[in-house]
């Protein structure tokens, strides 16, 4: 027989843990609440949020900024003999191991004299916005110039010859999301490349490729190229075409003003080349 004290409550035996099933579905409502709190945090992030690799901005994004940083560059060699070289697209490299992407590339050549190869890059970086946060350094390789134009679009300038300056712009590997043009545009040669041709002895074809750039003050610069075919080129001849206003002479490149362009000859590789380039000078 039990005993029952006055103004105690009788013994009712330990507490009954929760069924296992309740604990369950207890979880289980936990688990999906965070995944849809998770999934709607990731999906404000990609709304909101700056990219913070370049893997999450496409070619069709980065591309505007490689042909601006491009006109910039042209704005700052204004004074220099340059040239744009034909953009470079290569597709099916590998964002990630799943995945294939395009790359596009852009470039100028700059003729200077020997030994003022450092000093170019120097002087181009410190005209450059501050934004990019361009500078100089010093590799084995020589002096090389590195800025960042947004979007992770890369500007590196190098020396890779001596007289020769190199400025790229590229992108790195993007998911493509527009298709580039093939051939580049094609008019027919200025009469200042038609000129510097026949002064050469080469035949003057009917069309020559246009390379285009955005100056930053709306204009644009643009480098007419044509390739004049190989073997030797007495590249004094065209000295009286220059009429003084000679900027590079050396057996293997010419170049000299005339008007508000200027007309580069280069016999370093296979071929000659000629370019005829106005930039964004006013």
């Amino acid at each position: 027989m039990s005993v029952v004290h006055p103004g105690y409550a009788p013994p009712s035996g330990p507490d009954r843990p929760p069924s296992r099933s309740r604990v369950r579905r207890w979880l289980l409502a936990a688990t999906a609440a965070w995944a849809v709190l998770l999934a709607a945090l990731a999906w404000w992030s990609a709304r909101t949020d700056e990219p913070t690799v370049r893997e999450q901005r496409t070619i069709g994004q980065a591309a505007p900024v490689v042909d601006d940083a491009v006109g910039r560059l042209v704005a700052a060699l204004d004074d220099t003999a340059w040239a744009m070289t034909p953009s470079r697209v290569e597709q099916g490299c590998r964002v990630t191991p799943f995945s294939a992407g395009t790359e596009l590339t852009r470039g100028i050549d700059v003729l200077v004299a020997e030994g003022g190869e450092r000093d170019l890059l120097a002087r181009v970086a410190d005209s450059l916005p501050e934004r990019w946060r361009a500078g100089v350094r010093v590799s084995s390789d020589g002096p090389l110039l590195r800025a960042d134009a947004g979007e992770f679009v890369l500007v590196e300038g190098e020396s890779a010859s001596p007289g020769r300056v190199r400025f790229t712009v590229l992108t790195g590997c993007r998911p493509t999301d527009v298709e580039f043009a093939g051939p580049l545009p094609e008019n027919p040669p200025e009469s200042a490349l038609r000129a510097a041709l026949q002064a050469l002895g080469r035949p003057v074809p009917e069309r020559s490729d246009e390379v285009v750039a955005p100056c930053p003050g709306g204009a644009k610069a643009w480098t007419q190229r044509v390739a004049a075919g190989a073997g030797p080129a007495p590249l004094s001849a065209l000295a009286p075409l220059a009429a003084g206003a000679v900027m590079i002479d050396t057996p293997e490149a010419y170049a000299y003003r005339l008007g508000s362009g200027l007309v580069v000859a280069d016999a370093t590789g296979d071929q000659l080349h000629l370019a005829f380039s106005t930039g964004c000078a006013d």
